[in-house]
């Protein structure tokens, strides 16, 4: 462990960018010259490969993974837990004459078997029933996991049951693109595009906490729950606002560059790196990619910090709130569309108010997030962000769309007259220093208190959770998207048809959609009780925790819409409500679990122990002939608060043993009882952490956790 000093001379980027990559550079080199024509209108096109090509790509393969030092390879996928899953297979067999040879053929590259059984399936299929399927993604490039003493070569796969269920996150991903791609390009063709392709790009920024690992193992909630489940509030925490975008300590940014240099060499493209809000609280950012390959390389992102951590004796907290009182993380998913001539179809241009195009797609977003709010809703509901939505550092359970002030007048313009005459202009900022130059400045503020923000040429879904595997809220967001622009390029079409010219049409429709969705727009305090009041009248949904929220899955409108447009089956769909729903009971019975366990084994012993001392104290100065009654006070109180924590100790061991049932009624029990006396167990586990002396408390503490560099 280096503990943060620089060992050694960086290598630039630009000469390790990719190299773990079987990206196009590789392939052209590698491949037949049919072969790699074929994978790549695959890749570009969707065009299914024959056996032939897999078997040179496979060829090809296993020849540049086996030069770079692999043995192994790993078809990686992304099931229902959440997180990446791998089985690794050797290249090499065994010859008759006792040597071995390193084989990989298409059949191999295209199909891998993992057993499934135990992988989370919503009731699709019976534990017994153990076939599923990886199938290869040809759209996201193989790599190779280096670790200390071997090197894997990773296959990006879908992942599906004997059946054809899917029974990850990928499936629907790509399903969810396939069909936003073809509402797209049909519009598009309305404005006279040429346009044959548009993708849904993703930009997901990351943060997370870095604390000493000495600490990490001295926590047995956060070995086991992610967060903390007691600590009390220390003196200083992120009210002086001394950490946000400040200088980063060198232990930190050691593991920095060494996770950007591992991500680097695979490709990934990471941009961005700072100092978030709450102490030890940082933030990593990458370039936007394809939503399918941008998703893959988030995961990569997660699983390199988790990797690289130890070795400067750090532990990396992903969950959204890993330390109450202070800002959580989340995991802020910039999303846009682009098609395949070049064109960002949400940039606004110069002249706003005259880019019909932009602004039909642009309706059509809002559309959309206002029709399918319950849907996003549900995208990112889990226990984890339920500690996050709705505090100082993310946005409210109330789904609404941030538009600027440019935009909002623009669709002001549009509502009231039909059309928009004119585009506000930020001008320039004189800064007042003669040395200092005039700055270009935007035409409206941005606002971080909204769940879904327009921020130049993209939106920004604000509201996902740090630890989420962004496929989820990315395939629900590009169903909703789909929907709307496959509802408004209807009513276009139909317009066109009667013969009404192309501006007239895109007006009248503009002007309707603003018209009966705008409720949708708010530009304002999103943490304000006045919005609570404001959304309520408007008749938006306030779903405000994660039972409440996952039933949005499974209502007839959803299901109509994700088979309508093939990305999941009703059957699909139910499954997904059922694992949410039993993944949240577990998520609190472990939180509830460990809460007890760490009362009774830690908390309380030390408590006791210093009551005892207390005790001692005090029967000796009575002893003495001295009356301490600072002393006798302080054991009545510390007495009382003790047996009151043994005693709400003794409840939630008692609502946690709650049978199970229905799990959607065992959710609500969860929500209702087990959580509540967490809570109050909490409160008064953090009192005794105050009163109880340094020296016999046995956990790490907040000061030392957060503040320890």
């Amino acid at each position: 462990m280096n503990e943060g000093r620089l060992t050694q001379t960086p290598a630039q980027v630009k000469d390790t960018y990719g190299v773990r990559v079987f990206n196009d550079k590789v392939q052209q080199a590698r491949l037949p010259k049919d072969a790699y024509k074929a994978l790549r209108d695959t890749i570009t096109n969707g065009t299914p490969l024959d056996l032939s090509t897999a078997d040179a790509v496979a060829n090809a393969l296993k020849d540049w993974a086996v030069e770079n030092g692999a043995s192994h390879y790993t078809h990686w996928f992304q099931p229902l837990t959440g997180i990446t899953a791998e089985k690794h297979d050797a290249f090499y067999a065994p010859t008759a004459d006792g040597r071995s040879i390193a084989e990989f053929r298409g059949k191999e590259l295209v199909r891998g078997e993992p057993d499934a059984s135990s992988f989370p399936s919503g009731g699709m299929r019976s534990t017994f029933e153990a076939r599923g399927y990886t199938a290869w993604d040809p759209t996201s490039p193989p790599w190779l996991l280096v670790s200390n003493n071997s090197v894997t070569l990773v296959i990006p796969t879908a992942f599906v049951s004997w059946t054809g269920v899917a029974l990850d996150k990928k499936t629907p991903l790509l399903r969810s693109m396939e069909a936003l791609s073809a509402q797209a390009v049909r519009v598009l063709k309305l404005f006279g595009s040429k346009a044959t392709r548009v993708t849904a790009t993703f930009g997901p920024e990351q943060e997370y906490f870095l604390i000493d690992s000495n600490f990490y193992f001295n926590r047995p909630d956060l070995l086991n729950a992610g967060r903390t489940l007691f600590g009390a509030t220390p003196p200083k925490g992120q009210e002086l606002e001394d950490q946000y975008f400040g200088s980063i300590p060198e232990r930190v940014l050691a593991f920095m560059a060494d996770v950007e240099a591992e991500l680097y060499k695979c490709g990934v493209p990471i941009k961005t790196r700072h100092n978030e809000v709450a102490p030890s609280q940082y933030e990593v950012a990458p370039i936007f990619e394809s939503a399918n390959v941008a998703t893959d390389h988030q995961m990569m992102t997660m699983e390199t910090m988790k990797r690289v951590a130890p070795k400067y004796g750090l532990a990396c907290l992903i969950h959204e709130k890993p330390f109450a009182g202070v800002n959580g993380s989340g995991k802020h998913l910039n999303w846009s569309i682009g098609d395949d001539l070049g064109n960002n179809l949400l940039g606004p241009g110069d002249t706003p108010h005259d880019n019909l195009q932009f602004l039909f797609f642009c309706t059509a977003v809002i559309r959309a997030v206002d029709v399918w709010q319950g849907l996003l809703r549900y995208s990112i509901a889990h226990a984890g962000n339920d500690h996050r939505l709705g505090a100082n550092e993310a946005p409210p359970a109330i789904l609404s769309v941030f538009l600027g002030d440019m935009l909002t007048d623009i669709f002001e313009q549009v509502e009231k007259a039909g059309q928009a005459k004119s585009t506000k202009t930020g001008g320039t900022l004189d800064i007042g220093v003669g040395a200092l130059p005039k700055l270009p400045r935007d035409a409206g503020d941005r606002n971080r208190t909204s769940p879904f923000a327009f921020t130049g040429n993209k939106f920004e879904f604000r509201a996902v959770g740090s630890t989420q595997n962004v496929g989820l809220p990315g395939t629900c967001l590009n169903v909703a998207v789909c929907e709307s622009l496959d509802t408004l390029g209807s009513a276009l079409e139909s317009r066109l048809k009667k013969g009404e010219p192309l501006e007239d049409a895109v007006k009248a429709i503009l002007k309707t959609t603003i018209k009966k969705h705008k409720r949708i727009i708010f530009n304002g305090n999103g943490y304000s009780a006045d919005w609570q009041r404001e959304a309520a009248k408007r008749g938006l949904l306030n779903l405000k925790n994660t039972v409440d929220a996952l039933p949005q899955i499974v209502t007839t409108d959803v299901v109509r819409a994700f088979e309508q447009y093939k990305v999941l089956t009703e059957a699909e769909l139910h499954a997904r409500y059922e694992i949410s729903l039993e993944t949240y009971n577990k998520t609190i019975n472990i939180e509830a679990q460990l809460m007890v366990l760490m009362a009774n084994r830690y908390i309380l012993p030390a408590a006791l122990e210093y009551q005892t001392q207390l005790g001692q104290s005090v029967a000796a100065a009575r002893a003495g002939g001295v009356l301490s009654k600072g002393g006798k006070k302080h054991l009545a109180n510390l007495v009382k608060l003790i047996d009151a924590f043994k005693a709400q100790t003794d409840k939630l061991d008692a609502a946690a043993a709650h049978g199970g049932g229905a799990a959607d009624k065992h959710a609500k029990y969860m929500r209702d009882t087990v959580v509540p006396a967490m809570v109050k167990l909490r409160a008064l586990g953090d009192q005794l952490e105050l009163v109880v002396p340094h020296a016999q408390w046995p956990l790490p503490t907040y000061r030392e956790m957060l503040f320890v560099k």
